[in-house]
């Protein structure tokens, strides 16, 4: 396949001749780099086909296109800040800047960077009160569970809501997948080590020092909570 940044140009100019600003970000700018990587393109418009999310091959790559107009951006970007999670905000702001017509994709960079540096908005109570009930049923699942089918899920889903509840009450940005991971290991390395390390052996049988790792997120984030728990 040709360089995965001389691909990208190739692909917006060919499809996109009007575009304003364009990023490519991804694996494929890193160190991280797979043979399956993609490559993740942000293309701005001033009109349509924008909006739309498009995968596609081309010259050999697999692409995933995120075409957005300038206020669909803003719109997309304000929908994930809510959920805590902003891809879009990331690929601008860590991707190469490939076209920049009109000063609209150093603006967006910028952005970018400043909103995800500021954090994601904060966890109420409420919020951590939930995320608390729900690994804690999770965990007393996980106790008496003697199914081995069974235990490999509950130990997936539970990496996953452990991961997330570390993040949020440390007031990080969450994210999915592999990413979730990433964020967790660069917010909080010892923690990250010790639930991957765990899960892997509660998976293969021993679930012990997985529980005794979902127990020690419990208490840096309030505690266990189950009993007298209500929403109302």
């Amino acid at each position: 396949m040709d360089d995965p940044v001389l691909t990208a140009r190739d692909l917006v100019r060919d499809r996109f001749p009007a575009t304003r600003a364009a990023f490519l970000a991804g694996s494929v700018l890193t160190n991280r780099r797979t043979p399956t990587s993609d490559l993740d393109i942000v293309v701005l418009l001033d009109g349509p086909p924008a909006p739309v999310r498009e995968n596609l091959m081309y010259g050999g790559w697999p692409v995933e296109l995120f075409v957005q107009t300038e206020a669909t951006w803003r719109g997309f970007a304000d929908q994930e800040t809510a959920k805590r999670n902003s891809p879009l905000l990331a690929m601008c702001a860590d991707g190469m800047l490939l076209v920049d017509a009109d000063g609209l994709g150093a603006s967006l960079q910028d952005e970018a960077r400043r909103r995800l540096a500021a954090g994601p908005p904060p966890l109420s109570e409420r919020e951590r009160d939930y995320q608390r009930y729900i690994l804690t049923d999770l965990l007393d699942d996980l106790r008496g569970c003697a199914d081995p089918a069974e235990r490999v899920y509950l130990v997936t889903h539970m990496l996953q809501r452990a991961s997330e509840l570390i993040l949020l009450v440390g007031g990080h940005w969450l994210g999915g997948g592999k990413w979730l991971s990433r964020r967790l290991a660069a917010a909080d390395p010892e923690t990250h080590r010790a639930l991957s390390e765990a899960a892997a052996q509660a998976i293969a049988g021993d679930a012990k020092t997985f529980a005794d790792a979902v127990a020690e997120v419990l208490d840096r984030c309030g505690g266990p909570l189950w009993d007298g728990y209500a929403i109302r």
